[in-house]
């Protein structure tokens, strides 16, 4: 299955799903670490006043995970809004893990600076099903505006890149490799189209255009400075956009923070859409918790007034 398919039966918003107490979701996203090593001036990590430095305990992992798999889960993202190769052993063990309660389907979003060969190949041999790089910067110039540092990680994610695709080859993984990029315009979305197609396309499986999310109304406040207009709200990838309401995040995929927060958004840097506790319920209590019910509720009846999300672009006219 190619992974937009695997996209957009997410985004999408079954039948059984479209209630305030909906079945399991298919797919969940956890948070191994709150950390990263870039400083992208869109990403809703940056509404932390405090960025964070400890990772999610394991044990709390595979808790949850149990919990998840027993309820229906069939795919778990081991990475949510961090990096995750900043935790790299961490990383590796919850790939294991999972593979071991029988999850079909592991995957991993990564900004590619330091997923190195070797990291990558254990990733792989402990079972990871889908590997995908963030590549949003088409020169040096452009990531260090963008990315917040310095521009030769650009070359390194790249250099990663390409070796995970020599890893999977060499190794007989069964790991596709993917990328996505967001899409800009005029002149810039001309210069990352040369960069992909040199660097980029012929070394993955598959890549795929974004646009620029909302991140939970934080692009808002980018929009000048960066000079592209987000869309509103999360409404999956370019080539199939969803209705901003009802919100296939808070219905159809799970949000799990490295401090065991369970969130309704797929942006939630500081904990407004906690609906939640993992640390002192089940996954299944606190994905039908009446908090998370009554925001359903409001989604469904497409009046969002007075929730949490009132302020998403997504809603604003």
């Amino acid at each position: 299955m190619k992974i937009t398919e695997r996209i957009d039966a997410i985004t999408s918003i079954p039948a059984a799903y479209r209630s305030p107490a909906p079945p399991a979701p298919k797919s969940v996203k956890i948070e191994l670490t709150g950390r990263c090593n870039y400083r992208c001036g869109f990403c809703a990590l940056r509404t932390r006043e405090v960025q964070p430095k400890t990772d999610m305990e394991i044990d709390l992992f595979k808790r949850i995970t149990t919990e998840m798999r027993d309820a229906g889960v069939e795919e778990i993202g081991v990475f949510y809004l961090g990096e995750s190769f900043m935790a790299a052993e961490s990383l590796i063990e919850a790939i294991g893990w999972c593979k071991s309660l029988g999850f079909p389907y592991i995957f991993l979003t990564t900004n590619g600076s330091l997923a190195e060969p070797e990291l990558v190949r254990r990733c792989m041999e402990a079972g990871l099903d889908s590997l995908k790089f963030s590549v949003n910067a088409a020169d040096e110039e452009q990531f260090e505006s963008v990315m917040g540092i310095s521009g030769r990680w650009l070359d390194k994610a790249l250099a990663n890149l390409k070796a995970a695709r020599r890893v999977r080859d060499e190794g007989g993984y069964k790991c596709g490799i993917f990328a996505s990029s967001i899409r800009y315009d005029g002149e810039q979305q001309a210069k990352m189209e040369a960069l992909l197609a040199e660097q980029v396309i012929p070394f993955v499986d598959q890549h795929y255009w974004l646009p620029l999310y909302s991140m939970g109304s934080l692009a808002t406040q980018r929009e000048e400075e960066l000079g592209y207009r987000p869309t509103a709200g999360n409404q999956g990838r370019l080539e199939a956009l969803r209705e901003p309401l009802p919100c296939w995040s808070a219905f159809t995929e799970g949000h799990v923070t490295a401090s065991g927060a369970l969130s309704a958004c797929c942006f939630d840097a500081d904990s407004r859409w906690t609906m939640g506790d993992l640390n002192r319920q089940s996954f299944m209590s606190a994905w039908n918790s009446p908090a998370f019910q009554r925001l359903r509720a409001a989604h469904l009846a497409r009046d969002v007034t007075g929730t949490v999300c009132e302020q998403c672009v997504a809603y604003q006219a």
